[in-house]
Protein backbone atom coordinates (compact mmCIF):
# COMPACT_ATOMS: atom_id res chain seq x y z
CA UNK A 1 0.00 0.00 0.00
CA UNK A 2 1.20 3.64 -1.21
CA UNK A 3 -0.11 5.16 2.53
CA UNK A 4 -1.08 8.64 1.10
CA UNK A 5 -4.46 10.71 1.98
CA UNK A 6 -6.53 13.43 0.83
CA UNK A 7 -6.10 16.43 3.20
CA UNK A 8 -8.81 18.43 1.34
CA UNK A 9 -10.18 19.43 -1.85
CA UNK A 10 -11.54 22.37 -3.88
CA UNK A 11 -14.16 22.31 -5.94
CA UNK A 12 -15.29 25.07 -8.95
CA UNK A 13 -17.87 25.45 -11.31
CA UNK A 14 -18.63 28.04 -14.63
CA UNK A 15 -21.46 30.73 -13.50
CA UNK A 16 -23.68 29.22 -16.39
CA UNK A 17 -25.44 26.25 -16.99
CA UNK A 18 -27.25 25.18 -20.27
CA UNK A 19 -30.33 22.22 -20.43
CA UNK A 20 -30.39 19.69 -22.90
CA UNK A 21 -34.15 18.38 -21.66
CA UNK A 22 -33.56 17.12 -17.91
CA UNK A 23 -29.65 17.62 -18.69
CA UNK A 24 -27.41 20.30 -17.07
CA UNK A 25 -24.33 20.96 -18.28
CA UNK A 26 -21.75 24.09 -17.15
CA UNK A 27 -20.27 26.35 -19.48
CA UNK A 28 -17.57 29.15 -19.00
CA UNK A 29 -18.96 32.33 -20.31
CA UNK A 30 -17.86 35.97 -21.01
CA UNK A 31 -15.30 37.03 -18.60
CA UNK A 32 -14.27 33.34 -17.19
CA UNK A 33 -11.18 31.48 -18.52
CA UNK A 34 -9.59 27.99 -17.51
CA UNK A 35 -6.67 29.53 -15.90
CA UNK A 36 -9.37 31.08 -13.45
CA UNK A 37 -11.35 28.32 -12.52
CA UNK A 38 -8.03 26.38 -11.90
CA UNK A 39 -6.38 28.70 -9.86
CA UNK A 40 -9.71 29.49 -7.88
CA UNK A 41 -10.08 25.35 -7.43
CA UNK A 42 -6.58 25.40 -5.78
CA UNK A 43 -7.20 28.17 -3.84
CA UNK A 44 -10.32 26.50 -2.55
CA UNK A 45 -8.35 23.64 -1.92
CA UNK A 46 -6.06 25.13 0.13
CA UNK A 47 -8.24 26.78 2.63
CA UNK A 48 -10.36 24.16 2.92
CA UNK A 49 -7.18 21.83 4.12
CA UNK A 50 -6.04 24.88 5.89
CA UNK A 51 -2.87 25.56 5.24
CA UNK A 52 -0.98 27.92 2.57
CA UNK A 53 1.00 27.12 -0.65
CA UNK A 54 4.10 26.80 1.12
CA UNK A 55 2.67 23.94 2.88
CA UNK A 56 3.03 22.40 -1.04
CA UNK A 57 5.68 20.62 -2.30
CA UNK A 58 4.53 20.34 -5.74
CA UNK A 59 1.83 21.48 -8.21
CA UNK A 60 0.64 19.27 -10.52
CA UNK A 61 -1.87 20.59 -13.31
CA UNK A 62 -3.62 17.28 -14.45
CA UNK A 63 -5.52 18.70 -17.19
CA UNK A 64 -6.76 17.25 -20.62
CA UNK A 65 -6.36 20.61 -22.34
CA UNK A 66 -3.91 22.86 -20.97
CA UNK A 67 -4.54 27.11 -21.37
CA UNK A 68 -0.99 26.81 -24.06
CA UNK A 69 1.22 24.72 -25.43
CA UNK A 70 4.59 26.28 -23.91
CA UNK A 71 5.20 26.82 -20.44
CA UNK A 72 3.29 23.94 -19.15
CA UNK A 73 0.06 25.00 -17.04
CA UNK A 74 0.95 23.99 -13.78
CA UNK A 75 3.76 26.39 -14.61
CA UNK A 76 1.06 29.42 -15.46
CA UNK A 77 -0.80 28.28 -12.34
CA UNK A 78 2.08 28.44 -10.38
CA UNK A 79 2.34 31.93 -11.38
CA UNK A 80 -0.93 33.00 -10.02
CA UNK A 81 -0.35 31.18 -6.85
CA UNK A 82 3.28 30.72 -5.96
CA UNK A 83 4.93 33.25 -7.77
CA UNK A 84 8.27 34.05 -6.15
CA UNK A 85 8.38 30.55 -4.22
CA UNK A 86 10.61 27.44 -5.73
CA UNK A 87 7.83 25.18 -5.67
CA UNK A 88 8.12 22.39 -8.72
CA UNK A 89 5.28 22.58 -10.94
CA UNK A 90 4.69 20.02 -13.72
CA UNK A 91 1.72 18.68 -15.94
CA UNK A 92 0.56 15.32 -16.04
CA UNK A 93 -1.94 14.46 -19.12
CA UNK A 94 -3.74 11.08 -19.83
CA UNK A 95 -7.03 13.19 -20.91
CA UNK A 96 -10.26 12.40 -19.55
CA UNK A 97 -7.75 10.12 -16.53
CA UNK A 98 -5.46 12.60 -15.90
CA UNK A 99 -6.14 12.95 -11.97
CA UNK A 100 -6.12 9.49 -11.54
CA UNK A 101 -2.84 9.20 -13.21
CA UNK A 102 -1.33 12.18 -11.59
CA UNK A 103 -2.41 10.65 -8.41
CA UNK A 104 -1.00 7.24 -9.01
CA UNK A 105 2.27 9.03 -10.31
CA UNK A 106 2.82 11.24 -7.06
CA UNK A 107 1.95 8.45 -4.71
CA UNK A 108 4.94 6.98 -5.67
CA UNK A 109 7.17 10.02 -4.91
CA UNK A 110 5.00 10.55 -1.31
CA UNK A 111 5.48 7.47 -0.71
CA UNK A 112 9.58 7.61 -0.95
CA UNK A 113 9.81 10.68 0.92
CA UNK A 114 10.73 13.16 -1.96
CA UNK A 115 7.45 15.58 -1.38
CA UNK A 116 5.14 15.52 1.71
CA UNK A 117 2.10 17.53 0.56
CA UNK A 118 1.05 17.96 -3.38
CA UNK A 119 -1.70 19.82 -5.07
CA UNK A 120 -3.47 18.08 -7.94
CA UNK A 121 -5.31 20.41 -10.30
CA UNK A 122 -7.71 19.13 -13.07
CA UNK A 123 -9.56 21.89 -14.78
CA UNK A 124 -11.17 21.58 -18.17
CA UNK A 125 -13.13 23.81 -20.12
CA UNK A 126 -14.49 21.28 -23.12
CA UNK A 127 -16.87 23.94 -24.04
CA UNK A 128 -14.43 26.19 -25.84
CA UNK A 129 -13.74 23.20 -28.35
CA UNK A 130 -17.15 21.37 -29.16
CA UNK A 131 -18.59 21.00 -32.56
CA UNK A 132 -22.84 21.88 -32.67
CA UNK A 133 -23.01 20.11 -35.36
CA UNK A 134 -22.25 17.24 -33.62
CA UNK A 135 -25.08 16.68 -31.36
CA UNK A 136 -23.51 13.63 -28.73
CA UNK A 137 -20.80 15.15 -27.59
CA UNK A 138 -22.16 19.01 -27.86
CA UNK A 139 -24.43 17.67 -25.15
CA UNK A 140 -22.79 15.76 -23.10
CA UNK A 141 -19.33 18.21 -21.95
CA UNK A 142 -19.17 20.04 -19.33
CA UNK A 143 -16.81 22.38 -17.46
CA UNK A 144 -15.24 22.46 -14.27
CA UNK A 145 -11.94 22.67 -11.69
CA UNK A 146 -11.17 20.48 -9.09
CA UNK A 147 -7.85 20.66 -6.88
CA UNK A 148 -7.08 18.34 -3.77
CA UNK A 149 -4.07 18.01 -0.82
CA UNK A 150 -2.33 15.10 -1.19
CA UNK A 151 0.09 13.80 1.79
CA UNK A 152 1.72 11.15 3.25
CA UNK A 153 -0.05 9.71 6.03
CA UNK A 154 1.47 7.08 9.05
CA UNK A 155 -2.13 5.21 8.89
CA UNK A 156 -3.16 2.41 6.84
CA UNK A 157 -4.61 4.20 4.29
CA UNK A 158 -3.76 5.19 0.91
CA UNK A 159 -3.52 3.35 -2.33
CA UNK A 160 -3.77 -0.69 -2.79
CA UNK A 161 -2.92 -0.98 -6.44
CA UNK A 162 -3.16 0.49 -9.73
CA UNK A 163 -3.40 0.10 -13.25
CA UNK A 164 -3.02 1.33 -16.71
CA UNK A 165 -3.42 0.43 -20.12
CA UNK A 166 -3.86 1.63 -23.77
CA UNK A 167 -5.83 0.52 -26.71
CA UNK A 168 -4.41 2.63 -29.48
CA UNK A 169 -7.21 0.90 -31.62
CA UNK A 170 -8.97 3.81 -30.03
CA UNK A 171 -6.55 6.34 -31.00
CA UNK A 172 -8.65 8.57 -33.63
CA UNK A 173 -12.05 8.05 -31.67
CA UNK A 174 -11.63 10.72 -29.44
CA UNK A 175 -9.27 13.68 -31.02
CA UNK A 176 -8.57 17.14 -31.66
CA UNK A 177 -6.56 16.99 -34.83
CA UNK A 178 -6.05 20.33 -35.05
CA UNK A 179 -3.69 23.21 -33.38
CA UNK A 180 -0.24 21.98 -32.95
CA UNK A 181 2.16 20.18 -35.71
CA UNK A 182 0.01 17.47 -36.62
CA UNK A 183 -2.74 20.38 -38.05
CA UNK A 184 -0.88 23.35 -37.71
CA UNK A 185 -3.01 26.75 -36.89
CA UNK A 186 -1.89 28.20 -40.02
CA UNK A 187 -4.20 25.88 -41.92
CA UNK A 188 -7.25 27.21 -40.29
CA UNK A 189 -10.45 28.31 -42.14
CA UNK A 190 -13.47 28.13 -42.62
CA UNK A 191 -13.75 24.85 -44.30
CA UNK A 192 -11.08 23.18 -41.77
CA UNK A 193 -12.88 24.70 -38.70
CA UNK A 194 -13.88 21.34 -37.66
CA UNK A 195 -10.37 20.19 -37.29
CA UNK A 196 -9.52 22.19 -34.05
CA UNK A 197 -12.60 21.29 -32.89
CA UNK A 198 -13.43 17.74 -30.24
CA UNK A 199 -14.21 14.52 -32.74
CA UNK A 200 -15.77 11.88 -31.21
CA UNK A 201 -17.15 8.16 -32.31
CA UNK A 202 -19.22 7.57 -29.20
CA UNK A 203 -20.34 4.25 -30.67
CA UNK A 204 -16.95 3.10 -31.29
CA UNK A 205 -15.46 4.07 -28.34
CA UNK A 206 -18.34 1.98 -26.25
CA UNK A 207 -17.78 -1.09 -28.35
CA UNK A 208 -14.01 -0.94 -27.36
CA UNK A 209 -14.88 -0.45 -23.85
CA UNK A 210 -17.41 -3.59 -23.36
CA UNK A 211 -14.75 -5.73 -25.59
CA UNK A 212 -11.80 -4.80 -23.19
CA UNK A 213 -12.70 -2.98 -19.84
CA UNK A 214 -14.46 -6.16 -18.10
CA UNK A 215 -11.17 -8.45 -18.84
CA UNK A 216 -8.95 -5.20 -17.65
CA UNK A 217 -11.38 -5.49 -14.32
CA UNK A 218 -11.10 -9.11 -13.67
CA UNK A 219 -7.46 -9.33 -13.96
CA UNK A 220 -6.78 -6.35 -11.63
CA UNK A 221 -9.07 -7.08 -9.15
CA UNK A 222 -7.82 -11.27 -9.42
CA UNK A 223 -4.36 -9.72 -9.19
CA UNK A 224 -5.31 -8.00 -5.51
CA UNK A 225 -7.38 -10.63 -4.57
CA UNK A 226 -10.73 -9.56 -4.37
CA UNK A 227 -13.65 -9.34 -5.59
CA UNK A 228 -16.24 -6.49 -6.72
CA UNK A 229 -18.01 -7.30 -3.71
CA UNK A 230 -15.33 -5.83 -1.96
CA UNK A 231 -15.30 -2.61 -3.26
CA UNK A 232 -17.51 -0.25 -1.21
CA UNK A 233 -18.14 2.67 -4.19
CA UNK A 234 -16.52 3.06 -7.71
CA UNK A 235 -15.82 6.46 -8.64
CA UNK A 236 -16.11 6.37 -12.96
CA UNK A 237 -15.09 9.09 -14.55
CA UNK A 238 -18.62 10.53 -15.95
CA UNK A 239 -17.86 9.33 -19.83
CA UNK A 240 -21.19 9.21 -21.32
CA UNK A 241 -25.45 8.13 -20.11
CA UNK A 242 -23.86 4.51 -21.38
CA UNK A 243 -21.33 4.46 -18.34
CA UNK A 244 -24.34 2.58 -15.94
CA UNK A 245 -23.88 -0.06 -19.26
CA UNK A 246 -20.57 -0.32 -18.16
CA UNK A 247 -20.77 -0.45 -14.87
CA UNK A 248 -22.82 -3.54 -15.39
CA UNK A 249 -20.74 -5.35 -17.69
CA UNK A 250 -18.17 -5.12 -14.89
CA UNK A 251 -21.08 -6.90 -12.36
CA UNK A 252 -21.44 -3.15 -10.61
CA UNK A 253 -24.70 -2.91 -9.56
CA UNK A 254 -26.49 0.03 -8.79
CA UNK A 255 -25.88 1.80 -5.87
CA UNK A 256 -22.23 1.14 -5.66
CA UNK A 257 -21.31 3.58 -8.27
CA UNK A 258 -22.18 7.16 -8.40
CA UNK A 259 -23.71 8.30 -11.40
CA UNK A 260 -24.00 12.44 -12.19
CA UNK A 261 -24.01 12.32 -15.84
CA UNK A 262 -27.49 14.56 -15.66
CA UNK A 263 -26.72 16.52 -12.71
CA UNK A 264 -23.02 17.58 -14.41
CA UNK A 265 -22.04 15.87 -17.47
CA UNK A 266 -18.54 14.39 -19.17
CA UNK A 267 -15.93 16.93 -17.26
CA UNK A 268 -12.79 15.77 -18.75
CA UNK A 269 -10.20 15.57 -16.43
CA UNK A 270 -12.31 16.85 -14.18
CA UNK A 271 -14.80 14.54 -13.55
CA UNK A 272 -13.41 11.72 -11.71
CA UNK A 273 -12.12 14.21 -8.42
CA UNK A 274 -15.38 15.84 -9.41
CA UNK A 275 -17.26 12.99 -8.85
CA UNK A 276 -14.68 11.96 -5.39
CA UNK A 277 -15.25 15.60 -4.29
CA UNK A 278 -19.29 15.04 -4.48
CA UNK A 279 -18.61 11.30 -3.05
CA UNK A 280 -16.84 12.51 -0.44
CA UNK A 281 -19.38 15.69 0.46
CA UNK A 282 -22.20 13.62 0.55
CA UNK A 283 -20.73 10.70 2.63
CA UNK A 284 -21.10 8.35 -0.06
CA UNK A 285 -17.81 7.60 0.65
CA UNK A 286 -16.58 7.10 4.29
CA UNK A 287 -13.12 6.26 6.15
CA UNK A 288 -12.60 2.80 6.00
CA UNK A 289 -14.11 2.49 2.65
CA UNK A 290 -12.25 0.83 0.09
CA UNK A 291 -13.02 2.68 -3.21
CA UNK A 292 -12.38 1.95 -7.12
CA UNK A 293 -11.43 5.18 -9.14
CA UNK A 294 -11.74 4.19 -12.73
CA UNK A 295 -11.93 6.33 -16.25
CA UNK A 296 -11.41 5.46 -19.76
CA UNK A 297 -9.78 8.32 -21.80
CA UNK A 298 -8.91 9.13 -25.36
CA UNK A 299 -6.22 6.82 -26.79
CA UNK A 300 -8.47 4.59 -25.46
CA UNK A 301 -6.35 4.56 -22.44
CA UNK A 302 -8.21 3.20 -19.44
CA UNK A 303 -7.22 3.79 -15.43
CA UNK A 304 -8.15 1.65 -12.20
CA UNK A 305 -7.23 2.93 -9.08
CA UNK A 306 -8.08 0.90 -5.53
CA UNK A 307 -7.63 3.09 -2.55
CA UNK A 308 -8.94 2.71 1.44
CA UNK A 309 -10.26 6.13 2.46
Amino acid sequence: MRRIKFKGYGVVLPKNTVSFKEHIRYRISEGETQLQLAVAACEKALKNSNISINDIDCIVSASAVGVQPIPCMAALIHEKIAKGTSIPALDINTTCTSFITALDTMSYLLEAGRYKRVLIVSCDVASSALNPNQKESFQLFSDGAVAFVVEKSDEEVGIIDSTLKTWSEGAHSTEIRGGLSNFHPKYYSENTKEEYMFDMAGKSILALCIKEIPKMFKEFLENNKMKVSDIDMVVPHQASVAMPIVMQKLGVAKGKFIDEVKEFGNMVSASVPMTLAHGLEQQKIKNGDIILLTGTAAGLTTNMMLIKI
